[in-house]
């Protein structure tokens, strides 16, 4: 029976449940995760007034993906990147925004790198539309010297895996794996605080809505534009045509298709062979949580969390949601659609 009475509860308390639950726990994995949680509440406080404090539009810099550079994207790799340095958890960290991997500690006793996006959704950060943080965590090899290998591994590997949301309210996913499930914390300003609001969070099998950016139907394989076809398509029988959602902000879409159910898809196409998203910050994160909640996630013909990453700022395809709806989209790939 699902336990209702941890609703309300704080989510330093609930890491600290988790640790508890954990005999070999030395506390350093939920010291850092609470080190997350706080640079959350310092982003989302500069998101909240960055209308107010010159913080909107672009620096003038280019990042190592070949995109424009925000002045709230370089604020949030800042603040993430202090953050995690303080409490000497964290031996190194990855981020979207950086060429190379930068490393906070030598100490041995920093078991842990984190990989993020300080604020997913650029392009939608001046028009007050829901941008995000997304983020992963590895356990590294206290006997390995920390390098661009120490990040190299699947998803499968992530210890930890979420995302902040800056919207309508503010709010961190979290899973530390598939028997912890995912769990949803909604920010409180007025006590400042980070409240379990949405517990054990589950997609449906199959849903309604489909969310794809179909301004690149040009670009796209035929397999993918006959998906594309049939999803719209009037069929009483399995429900279609499918609702059309697409924000344009991986997390906002994600975090949907997280609690609604349905598809996300960002196929390969013919201006982005090798994918758009990226594999370490985006795709592996977000295939953890959705796979811990019960879904799927598939770059449209494997699983994401099985790629071997080559590079740090690795691309691909991801399609992500309900599990009978990603299957539907792999056999399109494979020309075994019904």
């Amino acid at each position: 029976m699902k336990d209702s009475t941890r609703k309300g509860m704080t989510l330093e308390t609930f890491i600290m449940e988790g640790m508890l639950g954990s005999p070999a726990a030395t506390g350093a994995f939920t010291s850092l995760l609470n080190q997350i949680s706080f640079a959350a509440k310092l982003v989302t406080s500069q998101v909240r007034r960055a209308g107010l404090v010159n913080v909107l539009g672009y620096t003038g810099a280019v990042n190592v993906q070949g995109e424009q550079v925000m002045k709230l994207d370089e604020l949030a790799n800042d603040t993430l990147i202090t953050t995690l340095a303080r409490r000497g958890h964290c031996a190194a960290v990855a981020s979207e925004e950086e060429d190379e991997i930068k490393i906070l500690s030598h100490d041995k006793r920093a078991r842990y790198v984190v990989m993020f996006d300080p604020l997913d959704g650029s392009s939608n950060i001046d028009v007050n539309i829901s941008i995000g943080t997304i983020f992963g965590v590895l356990r590294r090899d206290e006997d390995a010297p920390v390098d661009t290998s120490t990040f190299l591994k699947p998803g499968r590997e992530l210890a930890a895996a979420g995302y902040v949301i800056y919207g309508s309210s503010t709010m961190l996913v979290l899973s530390t794996g598939r028997e912890k499930g995912v769990h949803g914390f909604t920010y409180d300003p007025s006590v400042g605080e980070f409240f379990l609001s949405h517990e054990n969070i589950r997609v449906p099998q199959k849903g309604s809505i489909y969310s794809i950016n179909e301004g690149n139907h040009a670009r796209w394989s035929d397999p993918v534009k006959r998906w594309s076809a049939w999803i719209k398509e009037e069929s009483k029988e399995d429900g279609r045509p499918y609702g059309g959602r697409y924000v344009g902000t991986l997390v906002a879409d994600a975090h949907r298709t997280l609690l609604k159910g349905g598809i996300f898809a960002y196929p390969l196409d013919s201006k982005s062979p090798k994918g758009k998203l990226r594999l370490l910050y985006e795709a592996n994160p977000f295939a953890f949580l959705v796979e811990a909640a019960g879904g799927a996630a598939t770059n449209g013909v494997d699983r994401i969390l099985d790629i071997q990453p080559t590079e740090l700022h690795q691309r691909t395809s991801l399609v992500l949601g309900s599990p009978t709806d990603v299957e539907t989209f792999k056999r399109f790939m494979v020309g075994d659609q019904k």
